[in-house]
C-alpha cells in the first residue's frame, strides 16, 4: 500500500498544477499534449475542416493578392454598354435646355436627315455587299443584288457606305472608279424612266431616237461589245424598290434582265422594306435566268439601337439623357419594331416633354413670390438634376409615339359606350 507521506505529496502536486492553470502558466505536459493534437490534426484531414475562403477573394486571386479579385470580379460583371454610359454622364457636364443652341444642335444631331459618321451595327452586311461588288469589278462580269429588310433598319445608309468604300478602292487597286447612279424609284413619275436614266448615266450627253425606247437601246447596247466602254462598270442602286413591285412588275424584271446580257456592265442593286417582296418576284426572276443574291437586314436589337444613340451623342459636349432613360427607349422600340428612326423622333419628343416642362416650372415660380424666395441648397441640386432628360420623360414619349389611334377613339367614347363595346 502506498504511503500516507507518497498520497500526500501526490494531492500537493496536482493543486500545484491547478494553481498553475489559474494563473495562466503552461506546463510542459499542456505544451506536449496541444504539440501532439496538432500532429493528429494534419494526419486526419476529416476532423480538421479546411478554413473556406469568400468566394469573392477566390475569383482571378492570389495568395499575395487577395483584394484585387474583388476589383476584377466588378469589372467582369459590369456590361461595357452601361460602363460606357455611366463615364459619359460622369465626364460629360449636363446641357442647358434652356439654351437654344444647345437645344438646336441635340435636336439636328438625333434628326433622321442627319447621317452620321459612321455606320454601325451594320458591318456584316455592308462588307458582304461590298465583296459582291468588288468581285463584280475585278471580274469585269455584271451582277445583281436585293437587299431587303424592315423599315429603320439601315438599309440606305449602309448601301451610302459601300459606294464610298468601293470608289476608294477602285482608284486605289488601279481600277476604273465605277459609275454610280443612285435613284429612288418613288420619284419616278413613269417606271419606265428608270432606263431613260440608266442610259444617261451610261452615255452622257449623247441623244436617244425618239423612236426606239430607252429599255431597247439597252438591250442593244448590251448585246454588242463595246470598244468605246472599256471595262467601266456601272453601279446602280435603286432604292425603295417596292413602289415598282407594286406599279410594274414587268418594269423591274427588265431591269434584272439587263444583268443578263453578255456585254453588260451594270450592278444592279434593288433596296426594298418589305422581306416577303422577295418571295413574290424571285420565282420569276429565277426563270428568267437572273436571279439576284439576297441580304437581308434584320430589325435592330436593343444594344444595337443603344449603341447607336451613343455614337449619335457623342458629337454633342454635353450629357442630354439619363443612361436609363435611354436603355427605356432602346428596349421599348427594339421589342416594337426595331426601327431606328423611330428611336431618333421618341429621344426628340422626349427633349420637347423636357422644354414644356421647364417652361411651366418657370410660369409657377414667377407667379408665386413665395416659391421663388425660397432656394435652398436642396432645390438647386433637384434643379441641376431636371436638366437632362429623365426616364419619366422618355416614359411619356414613348406612349405618345406607341399610342394606338383605335385605343385614343375608344377612350374619348362616352362611359356607356365603352361598356357596351366590352360586352
Amino acid at each position: 500500500m502506498p504511503s500516507i507521506a507518497g498520497c500526500s505529496s501526490s494531492i500537493m502536486a496536482v493543486k500545484s498544477d491547478e494553481i498553475s492553470r489559474s494563473n495562466g502558466e503552461t506546463t510542459p505536459q499542456k505544451r506536449r499534449l496541444r504539440s501532439n493534437a496538432d500532429l493528429v490534426m494534419h494526419e486526419s484531414p476529416i476532423s480538421s475542416p479546411l478554413k473556406r475562403k469568400s468566394p469573392r477573394r477566390c475569383v482571378d486571386s492570389s495568395p499575395n493578392t487577395p483584394t484585387n479579385g474583388i476589383e476584377k470580379l466588378e469589372k467582369k460583371c459590369k456590361s461595357p454598354v452601361k460602363k460606357k454610359l455611366s463615364n459619359n454622364l460622369s465626364e460629360k457636364p449636363n446641357w442647358n435646355p434652356r439654351d437654344v443652341k444647345q437645344v438646336s444642335a441635340v435636336k439636328e444631331v438625333l434628326h433622321v436627315s442627319t447621317a452620321p459618321s459612321s455606320a454601325v451595327c451594320r458591318e456584316d452586311e455592308q462588307k458582304r455587299v461590298f465583296d459582291f461588288c468588288k468581285a463584280c469589278i475585278e471580274q469585269e462580269k455584271a451582277g445583281s443584288l436585293y437587299v431587303c429588310g424592315c423599315p429603320g433598319t439601315g438599309k440606305s445608309l449602309s448601301m451610302e457606305k459601300v459606294k464610298q468604300c468601293l470608289v476608294d478602292w477602285a482608284k486605289e487597286a488601279g481600277f476604273q472608279p465605277p459609275d454610280v447612279l443612285t435613284m429612288n424609284c418613288t420619284s419616278l413619275t413613269k417606271t419606265s424612266e428608270i432606263f431613260k436614266k440608266v442610259m444617261e448615266k451610261n452615255q452622257p450627253g449623247k441623244k436617244i431616237n425618239g423612236s426606239t425606247p430607252p429599255l431597247q437601246h439597252l438591250q442593244n447596247l448590251y448585246s454588242q461589245q463595246q470598244k468605246s466602254m472599256g471595262s467601266k462598270m456601272m453601279l446602280i442602286i435603286a432604292d425603295e424598290l417596292d413602289y415598282l413591285i407594286t406599279k410594274d412588275r414587268a418594269v423591274l424584271y427588265d431591269l434584272f434582265m439587263l444583268t443578263t446580257f453578255p456585254f453588260s456592265r451594270c450592278i444592279l442593286i434593288g433596296v426594298a422594306n418589305a422581306i416577303d417582296l422577295a418571295d413574290r418576284f424571285l420565282p420569276r426572276l429565277k426563270s428568267l435566268n437572273c436571279k439576284p443574291m439576297v441580304i437581308t437586314f434584320r430589325a435592330y436589337s436593343k444594344d444595337q439601337i443603344l449603341r447607336i444613340l451613343q455614337e449619335r451623342l457623342l458629337a454633342v459636349p454635353h450629357t442630354v439623357f439619363h443612361p436609363q432613360a435611354m436603355e427605356l427607349c432602346a428596349r421599348k422600340v427594339a421589342a416594337a419594331s426595331g426601327d431606328m428612326r423611330k428611336a431618333l423622333c421618341v429621344c426628340r419628343s422626349a427633349i420637347e416633354i423636357l422644354e414644356a416642362e421647364l417652361r411651366e416650372s418657370t410660369i409657377i415660380l414667377t407667379s408665386d413670390k413665395e416659391l421663388s424666395q425660397q432656394k435652398t441648397a436642396p432645390a438647386c441640386i433637384k434643379t441641376h438634376e431636371n436638366d437632362i432628360v429623365r426616364i419619366d420623360h422618355m416614359a411619356v414619349a414613348l406612349s405618345k409615339a406607341f399610342r394606338s389611334p383605335t385605343v385614343d377613339t375608344i377612350q374619348s367614347l362616352p362611359q356607356h359606350q365603352q361598356v357596351s363595346l366590352g360586352q
